[in-house]
């Protein structure tokens, strides 16, 4: 039987608030096959019960977009990505049901149609587009646009996981309408440095381009001795660390060889949680199981 492989993915790079992201080697699985009514079987991280699943939800999406009706499926699910952590679940949910409807439909959505149904569903590119192209991404969601951004070698991601949950509606209650035009300047500056570092090599820039004053101040106290613990990655040698998505995991993106120094670093941080050492992801995939 095939099975679906979507990664985990980590939103806004810092500065790139709602606009950068990159896919992680870790991936939800699934598995699909008709049924006469929907079911869901899941295994891995947290609890997931019923049909009104986010994979379902994709799904069907996916279906209507195509001006199908979506039949009925039968979904097992194995997700090793840690739920409401800021490592994308939500969105490799939403990826997978709608990569399950561009399979049952012989591709007619093609990737760019997964991208575009899934970040209609929701509403961060930045996660999605990741996970649908792998790699480090800049995206739009309205017009939806992904542009795939180059893939440095020699580099690992240290990621710092704490026991708790930050949900992403809380999260985002804690940003403000309104931000000084200096601190719009600030980030504008510093999320243009991803791309022309990761073009040019030069990813030195990356310890300031990661640097933020749009959310990840403002979220602070959700998630307490986050922004010591950034810097403690940073001065460890990361070449750069920010909060993933709406957080609370801190993630670094080290060279390799650099891992344990900056896990280190991040100890006091992840306390009762884990810490993760994982490569750049890939995009959607299918593999025959």
């Amino acid at each position: 039987m095939p099975r679906l492989f979507v990664p985990a993915t980590l939103a806004n790079l810092g500065s790139g608030f709602d606009a950068l992201g990159v896919a992680l080697d870790l991936y939800l699985q699934v598995e699909a096959e008709p049924a006469r009514e929907d079911l869901f079987v899941y295994e891995g991280e947290g609890q997931v019960e019923g049909p009104d699943n986010l994979i379902h939800e994709g799904y069907r999406a996916g279906m209507r977009a195509l001006g199908l009706s979506p039949e009925p499926l039968l979904i097992r699910a194995f997700n090793p990505i840690p739920l409401a952590r800021g490592m994308g679940s939500s969105s490799a949910a939403l990826v997978a049901g709608v990569a399950l409807a561009d399979r049952a439909s012989g591709g007619r959505l093609g990737r760019e149609g997964v991208f575009r149904v899934a970040a209609g569903l929701e509403g961060h590119p930045d996660n999605v587009a990741p996970a649908v192209y792998g790699g480090f991404v800049a995206a739009l969601a309205d017009p939806p646009l992904a542009i795939p951004l180059p893939r440095p070698e020699g580099v690992r991601f240290v990621l710092a996981v704490p026991p708790y949950e930050v949900p992403t509606p809380l999260a985002r209650k804690a940003l403000p309408e309104k931000v000084p035009l200096r601190d719009a300047i600030f980030n504008l500056a510093r999320s243009a440095l991803w791309p022309a570092a990761l073009f040019s090599g030069r990813l030195e820039a990356l310890k300031e381009a990661c640097q933020d004053r749009l959310h990840q101040p403002h979220r602070a106290h959700l998630m307490p001795g986050v922004l010591e613990a950034i810097g403690k990655a940073l001065a460890a040698g990361a070449l750069a660390a920010f909060i993933g998505g709406a957080g609370p995991t801190v993630a670094a993106l080290v060279r390799e060889g650099e891992e344990e120094g900056v896990a280190r670093a991040l100890e006091a941080y992840r306390g009762e949680g884990r810490i993760l050492v994982l490569e750049i992801g890939e995009g959607f995939f299918w593999k025959e199981s």
